[in-house]
């Protein structure tokens, strides 16, 4: 767990430029320009997870490490505050109450909960909500808002998907491990059916919504036999990934997995987002929105994606070459860490 409650300001001279590719209403790349600060003005940023697991630790640190370096570039003070609402509703409506009360300048909730309540408390004030990583921010209703905007990680299900059949193309069963109360599951989740479906290949839902369910739902996955697991970016999955990846590795079968985080944490790999990245352009969106205001800002800004990332100790133990992706894409590889 990080530690929470961290403040931090930097200051030094430079100016920073912004250009990001949008994904809004009409789906349009556009450029954005930032306004230069005054040297010595101080700006506070309230950074709030849904909880605390390993993709949202990596996107909270790439965001707040972003923020120091525009604060040394551009001779200016960001103090930023990182919480966790520990996967609870009220906690994360009390986090962004008081980040309001204590009068921020932006309010960056990472996942689409802590997003969704950062919006309700920001409605009036209308204090610039940037939120990061979520996957789908029409499905959500995070989109129309004009002191909403932020960074998407949609998932290109089918690659993933390409990936598990071009490892193995003899699969006969693929099991579906989400859980039903993460919105950014339900799109992947019945892409990979309809997926599947045209291939005409079997598969398994197992559903779960905490860290034992999700245990026993791996377990089954591994009793019905199925011969590869998918996850999208699923919170809940995430933070019991360390839990199950053993017993997956055990029964000889390959977690394919929606982040990078996952596979850091012993799935098998995926092909998706940088969170790094996404949340160092979160943090560059933020500064966008305090010193230019919201003005010509989309909805919401698509990161680029397309790495694949493979665990290779995982790789290993299946006895699976990470060169088989090859031909697919660029592949790195990882190795597992508690992180």
């Amino acid at each position: 767990m990080k530690k929470l409650n961290r403040i931090l300001s930097l200051s030094a001279a430079a100016a920073l430029a912004l250009s990001l590719s949008a994904c809004g209403a009409q789906g349009e790349p556009v450029e954005s320009g930032t306004a230069a600060p005054a040297a010595g003005e101080t700006y506070k940023v309230a950074v709030i997870k849904q909880m605390d697991h390993a993709s949202l630790d990596e996107i909270a640190n790439a965001i707040t490490a972003r923020l120091d370096a525009i604060a040394e570039e551009n001779g200016i003070t960001i103090e930023y505050e990182v919480t966790s609402g520990q996967g609870d509703q009220t906690v994360l409506r009390q986090l962004s109450d008081q980040a309001i009360a204590d009068g921020v300048d932006a309010i960056i909730p990472i996942a689409t909960t802590a997003a969704q309540v950062a919006a309700v408390s920001a409605e009036e004030s209308k204090t610039p909500v940037i939120f990061a990583a979520i996957s789908y921010p029409e499905t959500v209703e995070l989109t129309g808002m004009d002191y909403v905007t932020g960074t998407s990680d949609a998932l290109d299900t089918n690659q993933i998907l390409d990936m598990m059949f071009t490892q193995n193309p003899d699969i006969g069963s693929v099991g579906l491990l989400y859980s039903l109360s993460e919105p950014n599951s339900e799109v992947p989740i019945a892409d990979a059916k309809a997926y599947l479906d045209a291939k005409g290949v079997a598969y398994t839902e197992a559903t779960a919504n905490t860290n034992d369910e999700v245990i026993a739902a791996a377990s089954s996955l591994i009793a019905d036999g199925v011969d590869a697991v998918f996850t999208p970016t699923d919170n809940i999955i995430m933070a019991a990934e360390l839990a199950i990846y053993e017993d997956f590795i055990a029964a000889g079968i390959p977690h394919y997995t929606g982040a990078d985080s996952f596979v850091r944490n012993g799935a098998f790999a995926t092909c998706g987002v940088n969170y790094t990245d996404l949340g160092a352009e979160t943090a560059d969106l933020a500064y966008q929105a305090m010193t230019g205001g919201m003005d010509g800002l989309e909805d919401y800004y698509q990161v680029a994606g397309g790495l694949i990332t493979v665990n290779s100790e995982t790789a290993a133990a299946l006895a699976i070459d990470p060169a088989v992706f090859e031909s697919l894409g660029q592949v790195t590889t990882v190795t597992t860490t508690e992180d």
